[in-house]
This record gives C-alpha cells, sequence and structure tokens, in this order.
C-alpha cells in the first residue's frame, strides 16, 4: 500500500460540524457521518493501520470543548488533530470573539504539546444566510484571530471563509444552521487539500439551482422558522443544548469502515 501522507491515528474534536449534523448515514458509527468521518476514510487507505476516533459533541461551546474533549485527546497519542470550536460561542449574543480566540490559542498550545498535526478551522461567511448572517463581522474577527493563533503554533488553517462554494444553498442542511452531505463532501475535499493528501473524492457538478416563486420562497422560510429557528431560540432560552446526554460516537482510535462492509 503506498503510504501518500505520514499520519496513522486521527483524532477529531469540536461540535455538531465535526460530529458530523447534517449528512445522516445510518451505516456510520452515531448514525451520521459527516467530513471528518470522509476525512478518516481517505487517509486509511495509506495506512492498513489507520485509527480514527472522534470525541466531537453536538452544541458543545469552547469551554466545554477545552474541559472533556482536550485532554482526552491529547491521551490517544494521535499524531493528527482537528480542532473546530468557538462557532457556537461566536454566534451567541454578547460574546466577544477576541476573548474566544484567546482561549482557542490555549487550547491549541494544549494540543500540539502531544507534537500532533494540528488542523484550525475558520468559520464560514455567512453573509448569505438568514438570521446569522448579521454576525458575519464578528465570524470575520474571530478567523483573523485564528490565523495568528495557527502561525504561533505551526498549525494548518483550513479554510472554510475562503471556501466559495459553501454559498450555495445545497451545501447546507434544512436547518440552516448545519452543513448537507454536500457540504461535508466539499468540506471534506477542502481539509484533505490544505493536508495536501491527494485523493479522489469528485468536486460537485450542480445543474442550476430551481427558480423559486416568491411565495414559495416565503413559504419555505415560514417552515424553517417553525421547525428549526423557533426550537433553536427556545434552547437558547431555557440554557440547553443539543448535546445534552450525548455522548462522543468514536471514544477510542478505531477502523473507519463502514459497519456492514
Amino acid at each position: 500500500m503506498t503510504q501518500v501522507h505520514p499520519w496513522t491515528r486521527y483524532v477529531a474534536i469540536g461540535d455538531s460540524f465535526t460530529e458530523g449534523i447534517g449528512d445522516p448515514e445510518p451505516r456510520s458509527v452515531g448514525g451520521h457521518r459527516g467530513w471528518a468521518d470522509r476525512v478518516a476514510e481517505v487517509l486509511a487507505r495509506s495506512h492498513d493501520d489507520f485509527a480514527y476516533a472522534n470525541l466531537a459533541v453536538r452544541g458543545r461551546l469552547l469551554q466545554q470543548i477545552i474541559d472533556e474533549q482536550a485532554g482526552a485527546a491529547v491521551a490517544l497519542q494521535p499524531d493528527l488533530i482537528t480542532v473546530s470550536a468557538g462557532g457556537n460561542d461566536i454566534i451567541r449574543p454578547g460574546t466577544d470573539p477576541d476573548e474566544v480566540a484567546s482561549r482557542m490559542d490555549g487550547l491549541v498550545e494544549t494540543l500540539r504539546s502531544s507534537n500532533a498535526t494540528v488542523v484550525l478551522f475558520t468559520g464560514p461567511d455567512i453573509g448569505h444566510t438568514p438570521v446569522l448572517g448579521r454576525l458575519r463581522g464578528k465570524v470575520a474577527i474571530y478567523n483573523e484571530n485564528l490565523h495568528t493563533v495557527a502561525a504561533k503554533h505551526d498549525a494548518i488553517i483550513a479554510d472554510m471563509w475562503a471556501l466559495r462554494e459553501l454559498r450555495d444553498a445545497r451545501m447546507w442542511a434544512p436547518d440552516r444552521l448545519h452543513f448537507s452531505p454536500l457540504g461535508h463532501h466539499t468540506i471534506a475535499r477542502m481539509v484533505l487539500s490544505a493536508l495536501n493528501v491527494p485523493n479522489d473524492l469528485e468536486p460537485m457538478q450542480p445543474e442550476p439551482l430551481p427558480r423559486y416563486s416568491w411565495r414559495r420562497a416565503r413559504a419555505d422560510d415560514i417552515v424553517w422558522a417553525r421547525e428549526h429557528f423557533v426550537p433553536w431560540v427556545i434552547r437558547r432560552i431555557r440554557h440547553q443544548s443539543s448535546g445534552d446526554f450525548i455522548t462522543p460516537k468514536r471514544p477510542l482510535p478505531g477502523s473507519v469502515r463502514l459497519e456492514d462492509d
């Protein structure tokens, strides 16, 4: 087997983005696939003994990721760690992107102490999205801080902001907060490119989006608000998380083969 990269043990930490929410796959561990599983599947092709763990849990804030996942990740002795964190903090009212980035700096320092390669994610450009679009400037400030953190600790940046494909509505799940299977696939291609790992994941060549009438678009917005946005707001008010009582889907490094293979 030809080895095209140096990594044999990969640990992913973070929130719903890394858990794979929005990319349902019954055959995958935990019922969700996601970009991290897709990256691990490609990396595993080059090493017979490749192992992958995913400690991410939906809804987790940065401090929870620091407290619950950082030490556990280092203890697994990986040589590759991906961390996407802080997004749930940034979208909350009153949070300071500079302060969040300062804590992220400490997290990356901890992860790099293991000498693992660390990959950080910038937030996507959400200027075109409903509701979250007003936070575009806040995300941009956080992203600039992340570039500084990455340079300081010799980490790799997976630049979601620069991934213009994410402006396509089909990249997003129906809740408009998470990525669709196509979005996760596209992000996996970007991560592999950042790692300089050759792969055969094909970019999408989509048909044009169907034109919606104003009436149809308005009806879709009403359905989205009722089924996704209002429950999200209620959880924020009640200080609840979608990740309450959820445990990591892959707490220990193992094979990334689908369960029925």
